[in-house]
């Protein structure tokens, strides 16, 4: 089997017949930030050509920009479409003043399945069901991953409760001893009258 994607598709609008265009399947994957008030920015890209794919690190440790600019000009590249499924990290590529720099990592299983298997095992899009070939997990956000402004009470407990816990303290035990020896000046004079 021919390892390429075929495009078919009119020349022009007032072509009868479509021009059938062979290319190197590629992945390409970007990353954008996802902003609330303004528009999303780009970060950065991976393209993998599955036909000559460099192979992904096993941790996230082990991924940087160096090993993948290794793995190209050596002959340490693979096939999908022979290897049929890979699993690993994968560095994202963006620029800052002209320069490559790592602009995030991606966590991939990719998997080559005929169109037998694909209807033999369904999977869903993204977490939508059938949520299995594979089984996609919720993702881990720490806890902190949240809007500030939506939530303040996790503000308070993650963001100033841990960094000024003993200030906060402190503040709230000196505004008691202000208040009780506020109360004591108030009624002091009543009771010294008696």
């Amino acid at each position: 089997a021919e390892q390429v994607c075929t495009i078919n598709k009119k020349e022009h609008f007032w072509s009868l017949d479509k021009a059938e265009t062979k290319m190197s399947p590629k992945l390409v994957i970007q990353i954008w930030d996802n902003d609330k008030f303004s528009f999303d920015d780009y970060l950065g890209s991976l393209e993998l050509d599955l036909n000559r794919m460099v192979r992904p690190a096993k941790s996230p440790e082990k991924c940087k920009l160096e090993t993948m600019d290794q793995m190209l000009s050596a002959d340490r590249l693979v096939s999908l479409f022979e290897q049929k499924t890979m699993k690993g990290w994968w560095p994202c590529v963006g620029e800052s003043n002209g320069e490559k720099i790592l602009a995030g990592k991606v966590e991939m299983s990719l998997e080559i399945v005929s169109e037998q298997e694909q209807d033999e095992r369904p999977a869903g899009q993204g977490r939508d069901e059938p949520n299995m070939n594979p089984h996609l997990e919720d993702p881990k956000r720490p806890e902190t991953s949240f809007l500030w402004f939506s939530s303040p009470f996790k503000t308070m407990k993650y963001i100033l409760w841990r960094r000024f816990k003993w200030v906060i303290l402190a503040l709230l035990i000196l505004f008691f001893l202000l208040l009780f020896l506020g109360v004591f000046l108030y009624a002091f004079p009543n009771y010294a009258a008696m």
